[in-house]
Order: structure tokens, then C-alpha cells, then sequence
């Protein structure tokens, strides 16, 4: 906890240097939908919005963004199970230069907040029907985001696909996503 308490602090006070030099440009926002594969859950589709600024004279971003997923199942002789993930957080990136400036691959860490609810509606217990019965919980968790991927410049649009592993306790999760952003600024 100690460690992401300080990268925290070191992304914050590395944003916030280069927003006072004005070196921090936003770049664009974008849309992503894929698929999710979290612990102890079958895989199920997922997507999310996020901003994209880049640090003049770099091959640095940052990307403040916000993920959801839904995964719902039945369970013989129990009844139907739901969990879902809201995340809001930021990771920091770093393009790589190719010989082909229309590539673009990357690797980034950061971290995010992790939204989760489970639900359990008992509709059968044992053999017998029980109506109404539900039991529900809600949990806040920090998360690890680390991975990468390609970004491919196509007309006026960055397409991009991207792998990231989040390290969340009992909820680790593999996303692998494709999006697309949209250019609107000069950042970066």
C-alpha cells in the first residue's frame, strides 16, 4: 500500500509540474470495448471513456479513464449471481518511436479506484423456491494497472488495441480492449 501511496504522489507531482510549465496538452477522448476476464468469474464484455494528454517534447501520457463491466451467471440450486466493476483512474504511458510514424506501441502502469458490487438473488436454495430473497455488497478497492499495446493513426482517428492486467485484491483482472480516440487538441 506504501508503494502505490508514493507512485500516487510522484505521478501527481510529475503532472502537476508539467501542467504549471505548460508542457501538459490534451491530446483527445476516446471510447474502448472488449473483453474482461476477471478472478473467479467467466469472461464478459467491457468498456469505458477516457482522456488522453501528452507531455510536450515526450513520449509520455497520462490517461485519466473510467471502465465498466457486468458479469451475471446461475448458479444450480441457488439462484443468479451478478458482480460489477466501475473504475475510475489513471495510467501513465510511454510511445515508443518506430521507423513507421503511423505506429505506435506502448506500455504503462497506473492506478484506479475499483467500484465493486456483488448481488445474490436466492431464488431457489436448497430445492425450494424463495422469493425476494437477496443478499448484496458493495466494496471500494485501489488498483494496479499495468500493460500495453499499439496505436495505429488511421485518417482523422487513433485506433488503438491494448492489453491490462489489474492487480485488485480478490478481483484481479485481465481486460484486452480495442478503442478508438479522437483528436481534438494539440498535446503531446
Amino acid at each position: 500500500m506504501k508503494t502505490a501511496v508514493l507512485l500516487v504522489a510522484i505521478l501527481a507531482l510529475g503532472s502537476s509540474t508539467a501542467l504549471a510549465q505548460g508542457r501538459l496538452g490534451f491530446r483527445g477522448i476516446g471510447l474502448e470495448l472488449g473483453v474482461v476476464d476477471a478472478e473467479s468469474r467467466d469472461a464478459t464484455v467491457g468498456g469505458g471513456v477516457f482522456a488522453s494528454f501528452g507531455i510536450r517534447s515526450t513520449n509520455f501520457l497520462a490517461e485519466p479513464y473510467l471502465d465498466y463491466w457486468s458479469q451475471s451467471e446461475t448458479v444450480v440450486g441457488v439462484g443468479e449471481f451478478r458482480a460489477r466493476d466501475t473504475t475510475l483512474g489513471a495510467r501513465g504511458k510511454y510511445n515508443f518511436t518506430l521507423s513507421n510514424p503511423s505506429l505506435t506501441p506502448f506500455a504503462g502502469a497506473g492506478l484506479g479506484f475499483h467500484f465493486i458490487s456483488t448481488k445474490v438473488d436466492f431464488s431457489q436454495f436448497a430445492g425450494y423456491e424463495i422469493p425476494g430473497l437477496e443478499a448484496d455488497g458493495s466494496d471500494l478497492k485501489l488498483g494496479l494497472d499495468l500493460g500495453g499495446g499499439l496505436a495505429a493513426s488511421v485518417k482523422s482517428v487513433e485506433l488503438r488495441g491494448e492489453a491490462w492486467y489489474s492487480v485488485v485484491s480478490g478481483v484481479n483482472q485481465l481486460a484486452l480492449r480495442f478503442g478508438v480516440m479522437f483528436p481534438m487538441g494539440t498535446g503531446g
